[in-house]
């Protein structure tokens, strides 16, 4: 209970409970895992829609003379081909080339809301990602400025989310294209919208500022008979990210791993000319110029075992590994993960053999469940053909 009284609340809390959602602790907050059930949810966002609170998410502006030099320095991505009103997918390395956070920088200048750049980063992370960005701002002409607690933030995913924000005043034909942002009202509300997501489906995430959160919240849910709109916690956040093969950060990436090693590497750009922390590593690796420490791989269980966090993974009887993320997706009727594997023990045919997907594709590891080990498969990601809006 001394965990849970320090726990912070969205604005949403007591709209869930309403619901009757079960509530956890994750990442410091109370947010839901369910309603009506995990798998409910899930079929219900990938054939209709699904409603996420995921307030808990940070915002953060950045502004000034130098907020584009501050931002080249501090990702692989090169932000100076960012056009206004769009978004890119980044990650934030530290001096060894591990990941700080993994996050999306929109380009929101003229957007009248005092900010060049709005980034948006993970619940868990906001602390530790301030702090970093403070610290290498030292030598620039830039502000960041911490918003995350004024502002809520709502994802609305699924085939129908693009007829509800038609309902709410944005016709079809003027709704944001995939990974870009843009000023909207829903009736007198002010709002950002954005056309990303973290489930593979088309949909939005919508930002405003705390004050509306119930009223938005119920409004969507309003459309629950027209659009079979509803409300989805975390349970299924996971399962439907991990079909679409999207890492979570504190499973999939982390300090030690780089963007290359968590199979991130078709982010990082060959060509980009400014310097960035981790640079000569990720590049090198992602060029073969050297090799990888470990590796991410995903997989589908052989048998009916489920492979959880932090199960030990196998190959030939050794143990080479854990799985980072593991659950049964409701859209195949399969069991299936992310593992990563180490290499430093590994002889150097298996490591080629690991690093080649003609010859990983296929292979069959083992995982440990329960004190015995079962065997899966590895195979390419995403689980599921993603169904964005582009």
């Amino acid at each position: 209970m001394e965990i849970l009284k320090e726990a912070k609340k969205t604005c949403l809390y007591d709209e869930h409970i309403k619901l009757g959602a079960k509530m956890v602790l994750f990442g410091g907050w109370l947010m839901p895992v369910q309603y009506e059930g995990i798998i409910k949810e899930h079929n219900a966002t990938r054939e209709f829609a699904g409603l996420f609170d995921v307030s808990h998410m940070g915002e953060i502006y950045i502004k000034g003379k130098e907020s584009l030099e501050y931002l080249q320095s501090i990702v692989p991505q090169d932000i100076s081909n960012l056009k206004e009103g769009f978004a890119v997918y980044c990650q934030l390395p530290n001096k060894e080339g591990g990941l700080v956070d993994d996050l999306i920088v929109y380009n929101v200048k003229n957007f009248e809301i005092d900010a060049d750049y709005l980034v948006v980063i993970n619940a868990s992370r906001i602390n530790d990602d301030i702090l970093f960005m403070w610290e290498e701002a030292k030598n620039f002409d830039v502000q960041i400025v911490n918003k995350s607690d004024e502002f809520s933030m709502l994802a609305l995913q699924g085939p129908n989310s693009k007829f509800i924000v038609d309902n709410l005043g944005l016709k079809l034909e003027v709704q944001p294209k995939f990974f870009t942002i843009q000023k909207a009202k829903f009736g007198d509300i002010p709002v950002l919208l954005t056309r990303t997501g973290y489930t593979g489906e088309d949909g939005f995430e919508i930002i405003f500022e705390n004050k509306y959160a119930i009223e938005i919240w119920n409004k969507i849910l309003s459309y629950k008979s027209k659009f079979n709109v509803v409300p989805v916690g975390l349970g299924a956040r996971d399962t439907l990210r991990l079909e679409a093969g999207l890492p979570l950060y504190g499973h999939e990436l982390n300090e030690n791993m780089t963007p290359v090693e968590s199979s991130l590497g078709f982010f990082i750009p060959n060509d980009k000319k400014e310097n960035y922390n981790g640079k000569s590593l990720i590049l090198a690796q992602k060029l073969g110029q050297k090799p990888l420490r470990r590796k991410l791989f995903s997989f589908i269980m052989e048998d009916r075992q489920i492979a959880r966090n932090g199960c030990d993974v196998f190959v030939d009887g050794v143990k080479v590994g854990y799985v980072t993320s593991g659950a049964p997706s409701p859209t195949l009727g399969r069991n299936i993960g992310f593992c990563v594997i180490e290499f430093a023990n590994l002889s150097s045919s298996l490591v080629t053999r690991l690093n080649n997907p003609q010859e990983s594709l296929g292979m069959i590891i083992q995982v440990m469940v329960r004190n015995k080990l079962y065997d899966a498969k590895l195979t390419k990601k995403p689980f599921i053909k993603k169904n964005y809006e582009r």
